[in-house]
């Protein structure tokens, strides 16, 4: 079965992986001239499907339990299964109870098992909520590894490649984000930053919880942390706004001051396809299907979404299991 894949992100990633697992020959189209610059490069990386239900529809939690375990086996080293912390200041420790009443699988810390946790952090909050069985990743590293993988399994990679000029495929997987230009699409424009700092060691993702400004911090390889949370209703392209950084950097000192020293390595932003529900889709199309409308939850649901799409396309019944 030949199969073209529109787009590298994260979507055209693991659906790439999931067809040629199953036997299909699979070539990827991308326009871009390598891999990265996509709404994909400027993810989180976290695999959290307890605390997103905490905004999100329970189809979220549902799709994105097993996203650590795909990940794993498919990227083995890749994950870091160390949980989620969220924290709140005191003065909006009622964010706490708000986001407990919202989500499940978590447990309730003092102060004394926050500092367990995350020795940096000790004395600075009084209580949290830590959800043990979620993880993380480094999305550009496991990007990078993936496409290394698919290469070795014989997929090919056409960047700098406008797919309307590779004819003569049985099928066809649109994974092209918001530049499918489907109408039911909108834009939600992310910002993040990467911040680097030797004075702060963290072992998990860590959120800290605000009314009005949320942040969330990623640790990364080498006192590396990215910062975000931004979710604004647009799909304006272009470098992050001054009011962004301002909310996120203000934001990262909140949940530690020595953050205010920390060096400003990257500020990037990505606008992300969304339904109006805010859940993702598999649609089917004349030739093929369209995987669309990750939202915020792309490392989280793209390899539910690309198990979908390639049961879609094979018989269920001849079908071979995912590889490891």
């Amino acid at each position: 079965m030949n199969i073209l894949v529109k787009g590298a992100g994260i979507a055209g990633l693991t659906a790439a992986y999931e067809l040629a697992c199953r036997g299909a020959a699979v070539t990827v189209a991308e326009v871009r001239p390598h891999l990265g610059g996509n709404a994909s490069w400027a993810a989180g990386g976290m695999l959290a499907p307890w605390c997103e239900r905490e905004s999100a529809e329970q189809p979220v939690l549902d799709l994105g339990r097993g996203a650590a375990d795909w990940w794993d086996a498919a990227l083995p080293g890749q994950v870091a299964r160390a949980g989620t912390l969220v924290v709140a200041p005191p003065r909006d420790v009622s964010e706490l109870d708000r986001f407990a009443s919202r989500t499940s699988g978590h447990r309730w810390l003092g102060e004394e098992d926050i500092a367990e946790l995350e020795p940096d952090l000790a004395g600075r909050f009084r209580r949290g909520l830590f959800f043990p069985d979620e993880a993380h990743l480094d999305p550009r590293r496991a990007m990078a590894a993936l496409h290394d993988k698919l290469v070795a399994m014989g997929v090919l990679f056409r960047f700098a490649t406008d797919d309307q000029g590779l004819p003569g495929f049985k099928y066809e997987v649109d994974c092209r984000g918001i530049a499918a230009n489907d109408a039911a699409l909108r834009g939600v424009r992310g910002e993040m930053l990467i911040l680097h700092t030797p004075d702060i060691s963290l072992s998990r993702p860590v959120r800290l919880l605000h009314p009005r400004f949320p942040l969330y911090i990623v640790p990364r390889a080498d006192h590396h942390f990215m910062a975000g949370a931004t979710m604004i209703e647009s799909d304006e392209v272009g470098p992050v706004t001054v009011r962004s950084m301002m909310e996120l950097a203000g934001a990262a000192c909140a949940l530690h001051p020595a953050f205010g020293e920390a060096a400003i390595v990257e500020m990037s932003a990505g606008v992300r396809p969304a339904f109006a529900d805010n859940l993702p889709s598999v649609e089917t199309l004349g030739n093929g299907v369209a995987i669309n409308g990750l939202y915020r939850h792309g490392f989280l649901l793209a390899p539910a979404m690309a198990r979908r799409a390639a049961d879609i396309l094979f018989n269920p019944d001849k079908r071979v299991g995912a590889c490891a």
